[in-house]
């Protein structure tokens, strides 16, 4: 099985890809939601950054052709536990139907600013 690595254009330049196909399988790498990925705008909180974070991975799984509905497993990480339930709020309306397995956990993200970084698998057969 052939892999196909993918960077949105104009991605930052970095030693991982954004995202990876392998077969039927689309690995998404962790994404935060410190940035608007579209505009540089640093977000702020963990509902907003939580949403920016979805939004900025929709747009990764858009260019390679998929979407999250397809999303089988997701792995939240989040700077603090009383962030959960605010975190889960946004992360609903993002998966209202039949949502992927998920794991959440609490750890110290690379930046200060940072709240949350999601990773997910995808099914998306071509």
């Amino acid at each position: 099985m052939a892999k196909q690595a993918f960077n949105l254009p104009n991605a930052q330049a970095r030693p991982y890809s954004q995202a990876v196909r392998a077969g039927d399988f689309i690995f998404v790498s962790g994404t935060t939601g410190a940035v608007n990925t579209q505009t540089g705008e640093k977000v702020t909180g963990i509902q907003n950054q939580t949403k920016q974070c979805l939004e900025n991975i929709k747009r990764v799984l858009a260019g390679m052709g998929a979407s999250l509905d397809g999303a089988v497993k997701c792995t939240a990480f989040i700077t603090k536990a009383e962030d959960w339930a605010p975190m889960n709020e946004v992360y609903r309306i993002y998966f209202p139907k039949d949502p992927p397995t998920r794991s959440t956990v609490i750890v110290g993200l690379v930046q200060a600013d940072m709240l949350v970084e999601i990773e997910c698998i995808i099914y998306a057969p071509k």
